[in-house]
């Protein structure tokens, strides 16, 4: 059995090859040109699926996870107390926190004990997975329907609490994240957790 024959019978896909002289014609490649316009051409005609951004913009899912957002509660504290758990749950290893025990006087800002003082996130590791969101026992931490605007410097990138902290004056409505359950358990003021 010959080199051939063997890769014949184990792939079944051997062509044989002809050096067949070109004629003219196919020396110019007029054909193959005028087949390729033809095709160009024939693109003029068909619908467009370049959407014109910024002003079109492609609709998201309702649980698209984009930018990050530190949520506060109902009356302006930050809900984040420094567990930890979202960099743990964190496959990219993309959060950092550094915790700070709360003073008696910052106890309008912070709504636990012990708040995080630094809070990073670096956009460039995140791969937006959203376990983050899943393993915060506060629901301190959500993912948005925002993008994560381009930059040019890497350190513009490492997002802070200065760009991650929901202001008072504009909430984010989280709701469709959430699951019925969670937001039937929410309405129970009994529950320490929704206090």
């Amino acid at each position: 059995m010959t080199e051939n024959q063997h890769i014949k019978a184990l792939t079944n896909r051997a062509k044989v090859v002809s050096n067949k002289e070109m004629t003219f014609t196919e020396k110019l490649y007029l054909p193959a040109i005028v087949k390729g316009m033809g095709i160009t051409l024939s693109h003029l005609f068909r619908k467009k699926v370049t959407i014109q951004y910024p002003e079109v913009k492609k609709p998201f899912s309702k649980v698209y996870r984009g930018k990050h957002v530190l949520k506060k509660d109902d009356e302006g504290r930050e809900r984040c107390t420094a567990c930890g758990l979202c960099a743990l749950a964190c496959p990219a290893e993309a959060i950092t926190m550094i915790a700070t025990e709360r003073n008696a006087d910052e106890m309008h800002l912070y709504r636990e004990e012990k708040y995080a003082a630094v809070y990073e996130i670096n956009m460039l590791r995140c791969i937006f997975c959203g376990f983050c969101e899943e393993a915060c026992p506060k629901e301190a931490i959500f993912l948005t329907e925002d993008t994560v605007l381009s930059d040019y410097q890497r350190k513009d990138f490492i997002y802070g609490k200065d760009k991650l902290v929901e202001s008072s004056e504009n909430k984010t409505d989280v709701s469709q994240r959430q699951t019925q359950e969670v937001l039937e358990f929410k309405k129970d003021k009994n529950q320490k957790h929704n206090i």
